[in-house]
């Protein structure tokens, strides 16, 4: 590969130093050690206590044991934010399946790519999704069936389905390197892959979450987004490990949390950019709602610096900018006990190492912009399935995180750019070529072309490039938007915009930078 004789004279940057990786079997060890009686988790309608948790996932692992799940195989997940869906994780975890989250806003026909990839054995299910899990090719096929869960009975009714069985026997000893996790995210190319993390790869990043949070036995923690992804799964996860209980926001709206807030007072608060726009500017929120918070983490897209504006204003500090990928989880983040530089991403995080590169391979100068690179014992194992993109991101031992960054004399990572294609919006990753194929099955769109339109609040907001075909009737924009939706869901774009001719490269392919031209043209102008 072009450039890597200068990276082996390049100087990286590291993090501190990472301790052991935490053992998935034990995460709850800390907790129980202190006060089994105490709530460990809770949500909007369910508290649990540390021995109430650990007794229902081990009776939830037994039960998917009875129903035939063995070690190793895929058991996907559709389940929203509940204690539920953590009780879930820990069963998996605790039994050696390899979970595999599904976001919850995904449509029949993400959730049979997500099946069908992953290879599942089974799915577990919300009822409010069984009309869409009904329309799945897939679901109805997968061979140790679906299994549907409900408020309030929540995994009841699968407990009872499972055969009653002998005695249960000691789980077996499961290996650092037995796959554990896949969360599906766009690349820059094609449908989602599936992120495979190991049993070591997920403990590694759990410790360095604990290391880098300062989470300490006793506090809390407000999970403000999707368990279905790695931040919010990854530090629900890393604060029971530690000891610290965590709410769980079931829904994302301002209501929700600001009564979360209120009822448990939480130390350290997750929440994406949008929705913490929504907190602050909600009427409801309260002067005293965030005195308990001493660390509020937010990330997925570059933290509007309107919005730090506004929560200092509220909390007396800033938000703590972070920067991962559900291939590494979080691999920046300023420490708490520290400085925390508004408008940086932070420091690395325990175990990390970064290499800023130039084109050529070779290392930039300190305040010199350069492509990151990231080393850490929390990279992924690789994509599911896949080897040529896995061998594409990951290059000798280096992932390619494919952005832009810049780093200063005291280790503080910029952001600088994404140079991938994807948009993130509301710190979802968006293909744009999968809203590009949607689009161009409606009979009247010759071809589409689609970008990322920054926005303060979204991060990205996903507009389409259309030209149409001459022989049918022109459709409505919201007729077109609301086509898109019903094949891609939240990944529908929020704006169309029609063309005479759509722009392309040489080669023939879409050419988005004259599309990115096109826009800053038009934003010139108004």
């Amino acid at each position: 590969m072009p450039g890597w004789a200068g990276l082996r004279q390049s100087m990286p940057h590291h993090g501190p130093p990472l301790a052991a990786p935490l053992d998935l079997n034990r995460l709850l060890e800390v907790g129980l050690g202190r006060d089994p009686a105490a709530a460990a988790l809770q949500d909007l309608t369910h508290t649990i206590s540390w021995a109430e948790l650990n007794r229902r996932a081990e009776q939830l692992a037994r039960a998917y044991q009875r129903l035939g799940l063995q070690r190793g195989q895929r058991l996907a997940s559709l389940i929203p934010n509940r204690v539920d869906l953590v009780v879930h994780y820990l069963a998996g975890l605790r039994s050696g399946l390899v979970l595999t989250p599904l976001n919850y806003r995904y449509v029949p026909r993400e959730i049979d790519h997500a099946l069908t990839v992953s290879g599942a054995a089974a799915l577990v299910f919300h009822g409010e999704r069984l009309a869409d899990v009904q329309a799945s090719a897939v679901a109805a096929q997968l061979p140790l069936g679906c299994h549907r869960i409900d408020d309030p009975s929540g995994f009841e009714p699968l407990l009872a389905a499972a055969p009653a069985g002998d005695a249960p026997t000691p789980w077996p000893d499961l290996a650092a390197d037995d796959p554990c996790f896949i969360y599906f995210t766009s690349g820059s190319t094609g449908r989602p892959k599936g992120v495979t993390h190991s049993r070591a790869s997920f403990g590694a990043m759990l410790a360095s979450v604990i290391q880098a949070t300062e989470l300490q036995a006793g506090e809390e923690v407000l999970a403000g987004s999707s368990l279905a992804h790695i931040a919010s799964c990854g530090l629900v996860l890393a604060a029971l490990a530690t000891g610290a209980s965590a709410a769980i926001a079931s829904r994302h709206d301002a209501s929700a949390v600001e009564t979360l807030l209120r009822r448990h007072r939480p130390a350290v608060l997750l929440m994406l950019p949008a929705a913490l726009f929504a907190l602050l500017r909600d009427q409801g929120l309260g002067a005293a709602d965030l005195a308990s918070v001493r660390l509020c983490i937010s990330g997925g897209d570059k933290v509007p610096h309107q919005l730090q504006v506004e929560f200092r204003q509220a909390s007396g500090f800033g938000i703590d900018e972070c920067f991962g990928m559900t291939e590494i989880g979080y691999a920046t983040l300023a420490p708490p006990s520290g400085l925390n530089r508004i408008g940086s991403v932070g420091q690395l995080c325990p175990g990390f190492s970064a290499s800023l590169r130039r084109e050529d391979g070779s290392e930039v100068d300190t305040g010199e912009e350069g492509r990151l690179w990231i080393q850490a014992p929390s990279v992924m194992v690789g994509y599911w399935e896949n080897p040529e993109a896995t061998a594409e991101t990951i290059v000798h031992g280096w992932l390619d995180t494919g952005d832009d960054m810049r780093i200063d004399a005291d280790g503080y990572l910029w952001f600088c750019g994404r140079r991938k294609q994807i948009i993130v919006h509301d710190s979802s990753n968006i293909c744009p070529q999968e809203v590009e194929e949607a689009l161009a099955e409606h009979p009247a769109v010759d071809l589409v072309g689609v970008i990322g339109i920054h926005d303060p609040v979204h991060g990205e907001n996903v507009r389409a490039y259309i030209t149409l075909r001459p022989d049918h009737p022109a459709p409505s924009e919201t007729e077109l938007i609301a086509f898109a939706r019903e094949r891609v869901g939240y990944k529908a774009p929020e704006e169309i915009r029609v063309l005479p001719e759509l722009p392309l490269t040489p080669v023939g392919k879409t050419d988005r930078m004259a599309l990115r031209q096109l826009a800053a043209d038009g934003l010139q102008a108004a």
